[in-house]
């Protein structure tokens, strides 16, 4: 295939998919109830306009079809990659974590949320919950929340003691050490915003019914202990922030740019290539001239409403 040939063939992919993001888009946008005019305008005023929507899902699309030869390379040499996504509650985590996630194979890209640790797990080795989920050759696993809650989530609210913070602190970075010795590809995101934005954001989820899943007890008492966040934050990048593992900060106030930044930034630490692929070729469908569909009962069908 020539060169010319190839670019118009990604072109056409490209705008096909242009095109179906953007229907996803429309469709969510007009799913979401209307939030009240006050907000809209309080909303407005905090925010100077974002990147033209084109522009902004041109770039998202060429960044996937990356993290797909990323993944690609990850699967071809067995290589262990762990992503970290800390921040405070709001920051964007989530939105990045389901646009890497968006065009990936699950079997090789995964998503550990863990919940708030059981009573038995909270008698074992700190670390020992998360070395579970720790990646196998040809993995990549993008922890959304990490073993950084201890020196986050439990200590500002009461659920570490000093003691077990300092021990925390103390182990963390010969554990993270451990991890890359051992072939583990490690990076760290901290997602950053600012108090006004977070505000605005809590406020759209409560008025919101499709997302006020998303505000917990836990989240609601982020507002409260602000501070409190911000210097443990400030300590654990302190005492955290080593040259095998350092963290990386992503202003997190413009959603899409920061979905965009944060995802090429991962491309540049990964240093993936091109891997030998198989022609695929569509086998033809075997016809048995003796066989003869059975008609199955109605009632096994879902009904046609639409």
């Amino acid at each position: 295939m020539t060169n010319s040939n190839r670019d118009s063939n990604e072109h056409d992919w490209l705008e096909a998919e242009l095109a179906d993001t953007l229907d996803e888009d429309y469709e969510l946008e007009l799913s979401e109830p209307a939030l009240s005019e006050e907000i809209r305008k309080i909303y407005r005023k905090a925010h100077p306009p974002s990147m033209p929507r084109i522009d902004y899902f041109r770039a998202l699309l060429s960044l996937q079809s990356e993290l797909i030869k990323l993944q690609d390379w990850v699967s071809y040499h067995k290589e262990k990659v762990v992503v970290i996504f800390e921040g405070r509650d709001s920051a964007g985590k989530g939105g990045v974590i389901k646009r890497i996630t968006q065009r990936l194979n699950p079997r090789i890209v995964r998503v550990v949320a863990l919940p708030a640790p059981s009573d038995r797990e909270k008698t074992q080795w700190y670390f020992q919950r998360y070395v579970p989920h720790l990646p196998a050759g040809g993995e990549i696993v993008l922890f959304d929340r990490s073993w950084y809650n201890r020196s986050g989530v439990e200590r500002v609210m009461g659920f570490a003691s000093d003691d077990q913070v300092e021990q925390f602190f103390h182990d963390v970075p010969e554990f993270e050490r451990m991890l890359v010795r051992s072939g583990i590809r490690l990076v760290k995101y901290w997602f950053s915003i600012t108090d006004e934005e977070q505000q605005m954001r809590f406020l759209v989820r409560i008025h919101d019914p499709l997302k006020q899943w998303k505000l917990s007890p836990m989240d609601l008492q982020s507002r409260v202990r602000w501070e409190g966040y911000t210097k443990a934050k400030e300590e654990t990048f302190a005492r955290t922030n080593i040259a095998e593992a350092p963290w990386y900060i992503v202003e997190g106030n413009d959603k899409k740019r920061a979905r965009l930044n944060c995802i090429d930034h991962l491309l540049t630490q990964i240093p993936y290539e091109d891997v030998p692929h198989e022609e695929i070729t569509l086998p033809q469908r075997v016809f048995n001239p003796d066989y003869e569909r059975k008609v199955l009962p109605p009632e096994l069908y879902v009904p046609s409403k639409y």
